[in-house]
Order: C-alpha cells, then structure tokens, then sequence
C-alpha cells in the first residue's frame, strides 16, 4: 500500500462481537444524535420517537397532553417532506410564524415556505427526523439531519448540518409560530453568526472522494470536533497487522480480492482500506478491506490462505475525528486520545480499541473511529 499524503479518520472499536448479540447491543442503545442531550432514558430509535404524555403541563397551563401528541405526530409525519414534491403544510403555521437558523431569518409563513424552496433549488436536500419531544409549555423539540449538494459549484460539494428545531405553538390556535434552529457544529447559533457562515463555506471547499464503493453511513450528529454516525452492516476480508499505520498483511487481503481466493474471482476493489486496533494499548491490530455490498458470506469465495479471514461486520453507531497530513503512527495515537477526550467531555463513554480509516488517493480524507458509545452513568 502507497505511503500518501492524505487526510484521515479515526474509528474506536470494540473486539468483534457475535452477530446476534451486536444486534441486541445497538437496539438496545439510544441514537448517538441525542446522546448528549439528555440523561433520561428513552427507547433508542433512528426514525422519529413518540412524545410521552405531558400531563404535568396541562397543570401549569400548558399544551394539553392530547394536543401535545397531536403536534407530535404530524410534525413525524409532515417534517419528511421538507423537501419533497409533498411539502409541508402550511395551514399547521401561523401566518407570522417567526423562523431563525444562525445565518437566515423570516418572520411570515411565505418567508418560512421560501425558504424551504430555496434550499430545495440549490442544495437538493435529503431530511432525516430522528426524534421529537415536548420541551416546554407551548414547545416541541425535533432533532434531525440534513444533507445537502451545492449543484451549482462543478464539484457539487455536500454539505451535513445536524441540530434541533425548537417549534414554538401558538396557546390560541395552536398552530406553530416560531422555528427555531440550533446546529450542533457551532456555538454562536443567534442570528446573524458569522461563525455559522463559515461552517457553511467550510464545507463547500473542494473535496475528492474516490469514485468507487465505499460503507454507507447517516451523520446522527456533526460538531465541530466529530461526527456521531450510524453504519448498516458491511462485510470485510482481514489479515493480521502490526500496527494501525502498517502495512502488514495488506497483500495478504488485496491478494484476495484479485483472485488468490478457491474460485480465483477477482472482486471489485473498494475504499478506505482498515486498520483495527481492538484493544485499549491499541496493539491488537488487522488490517481489513471493505466488500462490495451486494456480496454475502455464502457467496463469496473461501480464502487460499488460513491468514485471511472473512467477516461480518454488525455496523452499529462510531464516533468519527478527521484528520489531515500523512498519517504517522504518533498522530493517529494523538488523535485518538483528542478524540476520546472530546467524547468524555461531551458525556460519552468510548469502547477500547480503534479504527484508522485511509485512501491511496492524497486527495481523500482519511479518518479514525470509535465505535458502540454509550452515555456516561451520572
């Protein structure tokens, strides 16, 4: 494997689980979008979760527990079509309805609704809901992910905003009135924040990926330090390492994948190629390439060699710190600890072990990874 420039990403994760049991594991966990919001238990769910009854509201002259899980269940039912031929709907908004995200502002429901247009022509957004919830008396609170394409700059760069949308109601017709939207990526989130202007030019800077198959993920959460994501299950070819910026058993998997395997096919090549440390002195170290995704176990070819291994991956959620220059081994370690630091910080608890991400391609950002986070007790 080339010795490049590049950027990277680091990945911390546990020692391979069982299947069944790594499955329970992520079920069982809180989407990582929300873990640092709140200690109060919830059933963790991608997709948008249900409000609890809010009678303790209705005693201090709040949204009635019904009226609160009916705004609940048309926001989870109406916010997925922010950006759809469908659209919103605006008879559910006041006609001075207040939007405010750090860099725009309107305050009538043609504002609110040009908005949303605009973003549609030029950004081709993808909206994701991850959760809602009663916040206040007369307020409901949706946590969420937007992915965005620039189709007007020629490299069509993406740009990802994750936050909450506080919805405040109006108490006499109990339509929505104000919007409001926090990024997590930044601190200064009152309009006008020149902070927020520039994450936004931040992510329109050109940026090469390289044209081939690579693990699908959803950005759950993006500060300005990590990303939280979420991984589908993918499947790997592995050999043992010597460390996680070695090169050792790299021949061994890429031999694979170019034929050296019991039926001699020759397999689609993917990126980024894995380093995995699955102890805490970060020693336990393979080396691992991704395969395509429309394999499976049985399908695949055994290896030629008791050296290489074939694996399942469970996916689940990782925390991601990017990096740039060449991926030294006194780097990597320094990023994992930055990395860890932030997570405990933040009042996340990593797994041991880790994850160095990296392309052959000087132009491609590399990464490292924790992986399975789970909230800190207390």
């Amino acid at each position: 494997m080339a010795a490049t420039s590049l950027l990277s990403r680091l990945l911390i994760l546990p020692p391979p689980a069982p299947a069944a049991a790594a499955a329970a594991s992520l079920r069982q966990r809180r989407p990582a979008a929300a873990l640092s919001l709140s200690s109060r238990g919830r059933r963790p769910r991608l997709a948008a979760q249900a409000v609890a009854p809010a009678a303790a509201q209705e005693e201090k002259g709040g949204l009635p527990a019904a009226e609160a899980e009916r705004l609940a269940e048309f926001l989870r039912e109406d916010l997925p079509h922010l950006f759809d031929d469908v659209g919103v709907d605006r008879s559910a908004y006041d006609d001075r309805v207040r939007f405010r995200d750090p860099i725009t502002r309107h305050d009538t429901i043609d504002g609110y609704l040009f908005n949303i247009r605009l973003l549609k022509l030029l950004f081709r957004p993808d909206f994701y809901l991850h959760h809602v919830e009663q916040t206040g008396p007369y307020e409901i609170t949706t946590r969420w992910t937007m992915v965005m394409k620039f189709v007007l700059l020629p490299w069509k760069p993406e740009l990802v905003f994750t936050g909450l949308s506080i919805m405040g109601v109006n108490p006499q017709n109990l339509k929505f009135c104000s919007h409001v939207d926090i990024w997590d990526s930044i601190q200064n989130n009152e309009y006008f924040s020149f902070e927020g202007l520039g994450d936004v030019f931040k992510q329109l800077r050109i940026y090469k990926t390289p044209d081939i198959e690579t693990p699908k993920y959803l950005i759950l959460k993006r500060t300005a330090n990590y990303e939280i994501r979420s991984y589908p299950p993918f499947l790997i070819v592995e050999a043992k390492g010597d460390k996680l910026t070695g090169s050792s058993g790299f021949n061994n998997v890429t031999g694979y994948i170019f034929g050296k395997n019991a039926s001699s096919e020759k397999i689609a090549m993917t990126t980024p190629v894995f380093t995995q440390a699955s102890d805490d002195k970060l020693s336990d170290v393979s080396i691992q390439i991704v395969l395509p995704m429309n394999k499976d176990l049985d399908s695949l070819p055994a290896p030629n060699t008791e050296a290489v291994n074939l694996r399942k991956v469970e996916g689940g959620i990782a925390a991601v710190k990017k990096f740039s220059g060449r991926p030294k081994e006194e780097i990597v370690i320094q990023k994992e600890k930055e990395l860890r630091s932030q997570l405990l910080k933040d009042g996340l608890k990593p797994q041991h072990g880790c994850l160095l991400a990296r392309y052959n391609d000087p132009r491609t950002q590399s990464f490292i990874m924790v992986k399975k986070i789970r909230k800190m007790h207390g």
